[in-house]
């Protein structure tokens, strides 16, 4: 797909969103003044990585992974030679739940279609999911429910998968807000980002 067509493709997704008054987080959006959040990065991303949902600042800004846990996020990019405009970042949800609750059944439903969309247009080689509700989505969506275990078994691993365009990764990672006030944890997510590195040679 030419680069036009994939920024049309995704412009309509965002506008989609934005219109979306049927999902039962249309309404905290409005009411609070914030943007939906669609995803960010390069169209002709190798790798691409997949959150939960937005936070309040990501909702009051528009963009994926610009608070705390995205300064993380940045820096373990650095630790694999890469830089967040390589990548696309998105999440299954495009509007932030209250008081950073979890996502409900309802509300995925909802949202995955539009990154199912988004997946199709980037074509990533790569997909990291970044916590426990991104690694169940993608893993049921390419098939490889009959692997999905906590995300404390699962962490640093990768599978192999089919796309429609094509062969993948799926490599699971704890999402970067574990290591926010945990320095453990951001060695952990070190030592699994290394997998990345091997998935994108």
């Amino acid at each position: 797909m030419a680069e036009d067509a994939r920024r049309e493709a995704l412009k309509k997704i965002k506008d989609e969103v934005l219109a979306l008054a049927e999902s039962p987080l249309y309404e905290y959006r409005i009411q609070n003044h914030y943007f939906p959040v669609i995803g960010e990065g390069s169209h002709y991303a190798k790798l691409m990585f997949v959150g939960e949902a937005p936070g309040r600042t990501e909702a009051q800004t528009g963009r994926p992974f610009v608070g705390a846990a995205g300064r993380v996020l940045e820096e373990l990019l650095e630790t694999v030679s890469m830089d967040r405009k390589e990548v696309y970042i998105a999440n299954i949800l495009k509007d932030r739940p209250p008081e950073n609750r979890d996502p409900l059944p309802e509300e995925i439903a909802v949202y995955g279609p539009f990154l199912d969309r988004q997946i199709d247009i980037i074509q990533p080689s790569v997909i990291a999911t970044l916590g426990r509700y991104s690694l169940g989505y993608i893993m049921r969506k390419f098939e490889l429910e009959l692997y999905i275990q906590p995300i404390s078994s699962m962490h640093g691993k990768s599978f192999a998968a089919k796309a429609p365009y094509g062969d993948i990764s799926v490599a699971c990672l704890y999402h970067p807000a574990v290591a926010v006030y945990n320095n453990g944890m951001k060695e952990t997510l070190k030592k699994d980002f290394q997998i990345i590195k091997e998935l994108i040679k």
